[in-house]
């Protein structure tokens, strides 16, 4: 199984540079796998971010989400990480993304992570 990878994300320069705005995305097809079954995990993540100099470019973004499809990883482990390799290629002003994944057994789970711009992108990811 490969491992996901963040070098796929590609960016462009921010066209307001000195404006905060929010850029939204949903991805309303997102699929990961869950580590205990092997089965399919379903959701729907929402990105938002206020850009610095950077934006993230939205065919790059999909492939490298089509990356967790194989990748097993419970929800919180996928969202955290896709904050964290999302930062890393953009180092937002800030950052948030809503997992909402759909009901297994009868249970959902949303899974909300944010970034602030206050920590160095380098303290983003998780410790080994």
């Amino acid at each position: 199984m490969i491992e996901p990878t963040g070098d796929i994300l590609e960016t462009f320069e921010n066209p307001y540079p000195d404006r905060d705005y929010v850029i939204e995305t949903v991805c309303p097809e997102f699929t990961s796998m869950c580590p205990k079954t092997g089965q399919p995990d379903f959701g729907t993540l929402t990105i938002s971010y206020i850009a610095e100099a950077t934006c993230y470019e939205l065919k790059s973004l999909k492939l490298y989400l089509q990356q967790f499809r194989n990748h097993g990883a419970f929800y919180e482990a996928v969202t955290n990480r896709i904050l964290d390799d999302l930062v890393a290629a953009t180092s937002p002003r800030w950052m948030a993304i809503v997992g909402e994944f759909t009901p297994r057994g009868g249970i959902s789970t949303t899974v909300t992570v944010e970034y602030d711009g206050s920590e160095s992108v380098s303290d983003t990811t998780a410790p080994e």
